[in-house]
């Protein structure tokens, strides 16, 4: 055996370099038109498609963190308590009149729908004007 009578078993194969004259002519087996026929062709993801679908409506990015406060009406008061209870978020939260937000203690806004006809001790609450009026009319206390 001499290195001039060496032969591969294997041919060498040549990639084909696709568009580039030739015998391949016009489309250079590519196909006709679309994204794919074109150089560099990079198809367009479909996490894109799932972007383009949200809303790009004003303010939507930029949505309020604050915790707005739950609201309890004057009448849930009158039911639940009896004369003379203090009112605050974690009593409302023990009477589930309110849930917890995030678990946090959440705020509370007291509004005047119904009537206050009991002594109450309102605290760490805040109020509508007209509900602040029926509890001291009641002869409720605000702390």
């Amino acid at each position: 055996m001499q290195l001039n009578t060496l032969k591969r078993i294997h041919k060498n194969k040549d990639d084909k370099r696709v568009a580039r004259g030739g015998k391949r002519g016009k489309t250079a087996g590519r196909g006709t038109k679309g994204q794919k026929s074109r150089a560099g062709h990079r198809l367009r993801p479909e996490l894109r498609d799932i972007i383009k679908k949200f809303p790009k409506n004003r303010g939507y990015k930029n949505q309020s963190f604050e915790i707005k406060p739950q609201p309890v009406n004057l009448e849930l008061l009158e039911t639940t308590f009896t004369a003379g209870d203090a009112v605050n978020p974690e009593t409302l939260l023990v009477k589930k009149l309110v849930k917890k937000t995030g678990g946090r203690m959440p705020k509370v806004k007291i509004l005047s729908t119904g009537k206050l006809s009991k002594k109450l001790t309102v605290t760490g609450c805040t109020f509508s004007a007209t509900a602040k009026k029926h509890i001291e009319a009641a002869g409720g206390t605000i702390q």
